[in-house]
């Protein structure tokens, strides 16, 4: 019998309507991942191999987004200050999401927003360049939260040998940081831009917000796992980590919360949320530029591209579920119609599963790990009933193309 990694289903399904499977991973919270990930969910397909994501996107075209708007208008009207202090706060490092929720809620409907900025682990010119003209040309009060460059070093290192997993102290700091920031300053509402749900996230919370309150805080450390491990166990593994600096990573404390009413909201819930138009609106309003070259892995030059290990999550991505950067760009393109199924089931056999070589030396050095044991922990995470072992190397044994070893 061919042994299943990571809970994935056994039988991998191809979503007819993109090009996403049911392999792909849901986003849980990752302070709560471990080795095995026992309580992983994955994207659903229906009796007819269709996925919630597809199915979120044909709901999208029947919402009375004139209605969404109001909506958003009363609730906005319920938390706007009068003397111009922050009433709401948006988290972001500057790209096209982040620069067009804060500046249309400042511009257009007139809010007193905070940003935050939880900062990548190693940044791109471009990105940084991005994150100041966000700043300094959209005008925004911004508070980046800098984190102990020695732990981060190593919680993403042992991310990588544990999870592969490279991002997932950028994953945590991120998520983790706005509830803290609006706890400081007492800031009763905060905007995300989509929620995962439409990407095929089973999300109890409906897409307006989330309700459920371990969102940002939690009970205890004893069961909390980062990189892999036990708090516990990395506080006694190496005795230059303090707890200060684990707490970092995560939500706050259940005693530390004192917000009554916080809000957190998604704004892609009341305005029509299209990746393209993000773009353009950000490159408009705030100079925000896009890669000067193709991101390695897919075909676009303007998503995540701020963190130089950005790409090589997208490429561990590929090696734990068979799915690389342009499965995840085409499949949203299809669902947006930018692009056809057979357009991008073409771009998915020509970038998907591209090696990221361009920082994989920086990235790489800054970890200290020798490219070898890069690669034999690839080798190690791939799970068997994905990938085969040929005399040309790996090769997956089920594609969209339908030119995998087994199909």
């Amino acid at each position: 019998m061919i042994k299943v990694f990571y809970n994935l289903p056994k039988k991998v399904i191809f979503c007819k309507l993109c090009v996403m499977s049911n392999q792909r991973p849901s986003s849980i919270p990752e302070f709560k991942h471990t080795k095995n990930r026992k309580n992983a969910k994955y994207l659903h397909l229906d009796e007819n191999n269709v996925c919630d994501a597809c199915k979120q996107a044909k709901i999208k075209e029947k919402i009375d987004w004139k209605k969404r708007e109001e909506e958003l208008i009363r609730l906005l009207d319920k938390y706007r200050s009068s003397d111009g202090s922050y009433d709401c706060l948006v988290p972001g490092s500057g790209g096209k999401d982040s620069i067009f929720q804060s500046h249309i809620l400042k511009y257009k409907y007139r809010m007193n927003p905070l940003t935050c900025t939880w900062p990548p682990i190693i940044y791109t010119d471009y990105g940084y360049e991005n994150f100041k003209n966000w700043i300094e040309l959209g005008g925004f009060d911004n508070i980046t939260y800098k984190q102990n460059g020695k732990v981060m070093k190593l919680l993403t290192k042992l991310a990588i040998k544990n999870l592969l997993h490279p991002f997932q102290t950028f994953i945590l700091g991120q998520k983790n940081l706005a509830p803290k920031i609006a706890n400081k300053f007492n800031i009763n509402l905060i905007f995300y831009g989509e929620n995962e749900a439409e990407y095929g996230n089973p999300i109890a919370d409906n897409l307006k917000s989330i309700r459920d309150k371990s969102f940002y805080v939690y009970k205890s450390l004893d069961e909390i796992y980062i990189s892999g491990l036990k708090v516990q166990e990395i506080l006694e593994k190496y005795p230059f980590v303090k707890k200060s600096d684990i707490l970092t990573y995560l939500p706050l404390q259940e005693e530390e919360y004192e917000l009554k009413d916080l809000q957190v909201h998604y704004l892609g819930y009341y305005l029509k949320w299209i990746p393209q138009e993000t773009y353009y609106y950000a490159a408009e309003n705030c100079d925000f530029k896009a890669r000067p070259y193709r991101t390695q892995g897919t075909y676009n030059k303007y998503s995540s591209i701020d963190d130089k290990i950005d790409d090589l999550h997208f490429y561990t991505q590929y090696i734990k579920y068979g799915l690389g950067r342009c499965s995840y760009d085409s499949s949203q393109e299809v669902r947006n119609k930018h692009l056809n199924r057979v357009e991008a089931k073409a771009l998915v056999k020509k970038f998907d599963g591209e090696f990221p070589d361009k920082y994989i030396n920086e990235v790489l050095d800054f970890i200290d790990m020798k490219k070898e044991e890069f690669y034999n922990l690839c080798n190690k995470f791939r799970s068997p009933h994905l990938w085969k072992k040929t005399g040309k190397g790996y090769k997956l044994r089920h594609t969209v193309n339908q030119d995998g070893t087994d199909d």
